[in-house]
Formats: structure tokens, C-alpha cells, sequence
């Protein structure tokens, strides 16, 4: 059964620009886009058996935060107040803290407990018109608790209107029970926690930390092999706090993205850009981490990088809920135009999850996640710092919330 959408402005980033459709109408059947234009052209042969009033809101796709880490136990906020007081990030970890502190609260809490936690803080990026979700693990850094993280995702999937893919990101950091002993911990990982998980169907993707506090390029490269050798695409936290090869090495595996890139450069973005390998930029990590040095946009321009936005959010270097407000910090510390801004919570996002044939726009074919916002321009979704925009939300076009 056909639904007419009309009374509407559609913003529909196909291409990646704003694109607008004033007056527009949709005609959404199985759950898809059968039809987008001015109302006025609607042909006459297409038969529409209901009408829904937009009342004149501006539709835009479905938002899509492609890089959270979603599922924790406890919180880092007493490493803020150390940041703040001088601390930086790299010697917190060194001393015990960051990744591993949420590695100890994250292996001590049930299912229960962590399914209660992120699915309140999912609830939050949905109000704002989050329609899809990546969500790593790695704060368990062993198979049992990895799994639970993951099983906790895919339940999230399955409990709200939201889309989840799930990544893997055991080569997050090392565990305590490994420390001085990497290579073994990349064996645990190739060996048994990928495999394994990738049997249980908990797994779409895999990622790694290419860092000096982490993993070098030569132990990601074990990890990436083996997610070749289980069909799985990959990403990578790459060029965060040094520049050790991360993004040419996510650009010869034909990685889905290269996540953070603030110390890529030139080099780095033309092979992204060879390889199709995504940009995801994630500003809340920059501005709570106080870092100086941005990522290339101009180079990611020149050489036609996809650039999408993410939350990040984390419980230690990126406490964020409002993928709006990256819009925003993406324009201001970064410079990118809201339009770019846009497109990277929705097309470029898409393409940095690896379903940019199915989301991320809309165009005839695509799943009809939506979102209609009372603003009276598509420069306000990255205007306002903070605040909730009235939004009335639809997934694979249905009404979910408003």
C-alpha cells in the first residue's frame, strides 16, 4: 500500500548537497521510496491508497551516527577533572586509566546492567532524530565479555526503531593480563574472539586502535587480514594522536573508513580517496581531548574524501549525546559548511557504514528513513548549540516517534 508524504520541504542529500525539493511529495510502499519530486509533478498513474500532512516541516534523511561506542560499564568522569587540571590523555593511560578503567567497570556489570545504560543513552541520540547506529565493542578485551557487548547491541537493534550495525573492536587496547605481551593479545584476537563472534552473526565490521597506547600498523595488519579471511569490511581509528601510517594502511585494505584522521595529510587523503575509504570526523574527541591539530579538510576536499560526523560517544573522550551539536563543532572547529556538516551525519555516513545504496538519502529505492524538523531552514539542524528540535521520526516509513 502506497502512502503519500506532502506539505513538506525535502532536504535530500542525493550527491551529498542539500538538494532541496520546495512543496515537495514523497510516495513511500514497502517501506521505500517509490517516488520524490514537486508535489506538483506527481504523475497521475501512481496510485496512493493514504495521505500523511507534513504540515509544512523540512524532511531530511534519517540521521546516522556511524562511530559510538555505546556500550559501557561505569564512567571516566574523574579523568575529565584530571584533563582538566593539566593531564593528558596518553599519561592517564599509561597510568591504568582510560580505556582499561572502562575495561574493569565494563567486564563487572551483566547484561542487564549494560543493556539499561546504553539504551538510555540511545534513547537520546534517537529524540534527535537518529535513525541508525554503529556500535563497537572493546571495552572487553576477552571473548566472554566482548560477546556480551555485542549481544547487548544486536538486542538494541532489536528492542527500538533503530538500525544497529555492530563493529568489533577487540584491538581496542591491551588488556592488563597481557601487558608486555601484544602480539599474543593480536593472536587471542585473530585466533579466537574474531572468529568466534563472527560465527555467533554478532559481528558487520572490525576495527582497531592504530596508536601508539595501542596497536601498531604492522599488529592491525594481522587483525585486518583476519577480518579479510572471515569476509568481514573494516575501519580504523587512525591519526588520532600521531601519524603512523593508520590511514594508508585502512586505504589498502579498502577500509569503510579511517575514524579521528586529525594528523593525516595530503598523502593520506588521496589514497582514501583511491580506495573509497571514508573520513569519519568525530569533534567531540578533539574538543575534550583540547586538541590543537585538525584533520586535512582541505586536503579531503581536493581529492573528494567522503567527510562524515559521529558522536563518538564514549565514556572517556567523547561524552556525547547530541549529534547535532558535531554538526555544530564540526562547523566551528573544523570550518565545514553546514550543507557538508549535513551530509556527514546522512550520505557520508551511510558510505562510511557501507550502506550508502540503501540509506543515508532520499531518493527513489532507498529505505524511507526520515526525519520531518520544525526549522525553517536546513542551516539550522547545525545552527542551534543544544536544545531539542521538535522532530517527528519514521523508519522504513512508519511514524516511530514525535
Amino acid at each position: 500500500m502506497n502512502q503519500l508524504w506532502h506539505h513538506c520541504h525535502a532536504i535530500t542529500m542525493a550527491g551529498g548537497s542539500y538538494n532541496v525539493i520546495e512543496n515537495a511529495a514523497l510516495v513511500i510502499g514497502d517501506g521505500r521510496i517509490v517516488w520524490i519530486g514537486a508535489e506538483a509533478d506527481l504523475p497521475d498513474d501512481v496510485a496512493v491508497e493514504s495521505r500523511r500532512d507534513l504540515g509544512g516541516r523540512w524532511l531530511t534523511p534519517g540521521l546516522i551516527d556511524c562511530h559510538t561506542h555505546l556500550v559501557f560499564g561505569g564512567d571516566r568522569s574523574g579523568e575529565f577533572e584530571q584533563r582538566l587540571e593539566g593531564v593528558d590523555y596518553e599519561t592517564i593511560a599509561r597510568q591504568g586509566g582510560g580505556i582499561v578503567s572502562s575495561v574493569r567497570a565494563t567486564r563487572e556489570a551483566d547484561f542487564d546492567t549494560l543493556y539499561a545504560s546504553a539504551e538510555a543513552r540511545a534513547q537520546v541520540l534517537l529524540s534527535e532524530g537518529v535513525t541508525t547506529l554503529e556500535i563497537k565493542s572493546g571495552y572487553g578485551l576477552d571473548l566472554e565479555s566482548e560477546r556480551r557487548m555485542l549481544q547487548v547491541a544486536r538486542e538494541l537493534g532489536r528492542r527500538l526503531p533503530v538500525t544497529v550495525h555492530t563493529t568489533c573492536l577487540a584491538a581496542h587496547a591491551l588488556p592488563p593480563e597481557y601487558a608486555g605481551r601484544g602480539d599474543d593479545y593480536i593472536d587471542l584476537v585473530c585466533e579466537t574472539i574474531l572468529p568466534t563472534l563472527a560465527a555467533e552473526g554478532l559481528v558487520d565490521a572490525v576495527d582497531g586502535f592504530c596508536e601508539g597506547i595501542a596497536f601498531s600498523p604492522e599488529q592491525i595488519r594481522r587483525v585486518f587480514a583476519a577480518a579479510r579471511g572471515l569476509g568481514l569490511p573494516v575501519k580504523l581509528h587512525a591519526e588520532q594522536l600521531s601519524h603512523l601510517g593508520g590511514c594508508q594502511l585502512a586505504a589498502e585494505y579498502g577500509a569503510l573508513s579511517a575514524d579521528h584522521v586529525e594528523y593525516a595529510d595530503v598523502d593520506d587523503a588521496r589514497a582514501m580517496a583511491d580506495s573509497g575509504t571514508a573520513a569519519v570526523l568525530l569533534p567531540g574527541a578533539f574538543l575534550t581531548l583540547r586538541e590543537a591539530q585538525s584533520p586535512p579538510i582541505a586536503a579531503f576536499r581536493e581529492h573528494g574524501v567522503p567527510m562524515a560526523l559521529a558522536t563518538d560517544l564514549n565514556p572517556g573522550t567523547s561524552p556525547v549525546m547530541s549529534l547535532r551539536l558535531m554538526m555544530n563543532l564540526a562547523c566551528t572547529l573544523f570550518r565545514l559548511t553546514p550543507e557538508e556538516a549535513l551530509a556527514g551525519v546522512t550520505l557520508n555516513a551511510a558510505k562510511a557504514l557501507g550502506v550508502a545504496a540503501t540509506h543515508g538519502s532520499l531518493e527513489v529505492g532507498k529505505v524511507a528513513d526520515a526525519v520531518a524538523w520544525e526549522i525553517g531552514g536546513p542551516a539550522e539542524l547545525a545552527y542551534w548549540l543544544g536544545g531539542q528540535l521538535p522532530v517527528t521520526r519514521f523508519k522504513a516509513g512508519a511514524v516511530v516517534d514525535r
